[in-house]
């Protein structure tokens, strides 16, 4: 299953989330039914990201190795692909090249 290619309809936060130096960024959008996603774009590095409430990565574009809290091995995720990291958990992410695109859902 891959991420929709547009949402409809939603409310969008103009003020970006940025992290890392702008090597991260991503924008909050606000869906009707009151849930909230990040739309994002992950330059070339390896960053951790903690969790407090529940994610769904999916991958839109490029690619990244991922490593679960816990994992001795990464896991490499491509454009279609997704994974999850559970609530008050965390995961480091690594883009080797390009640029990698994501929609980050917060689960219940």
């Amino acid at each position: 299953m891959s991420a929709p290619a547009e949402f409809k309809p939603v409310t969008a936060v103009t003020k970006a989330n940025v992290y890392f130096e702008g090597r991260v960024v991503s924008h909050t959008i606000l869906l009707a039914d009151g849930s909230k996603k990040t739309l994002g774009l992950i330059y070339p590095g390896r960053y951790h990201f903690g969790t407090a409430q529940a994610e769904r990565m999916e991958i839109v574009a490029g690619a990244c190795e991922v490593w679960i809290a816990g994992a001795t091995t990464a896991r490499s995720v491509g454009a279609g692909g997704a994974f999850e990291v559970g609530a008050n958990s965390g995961f480091d992410i690594e883009v080797r090249d390009g640029i990698c695109e994501y929609v980050c859902s917060f689960l219940p």
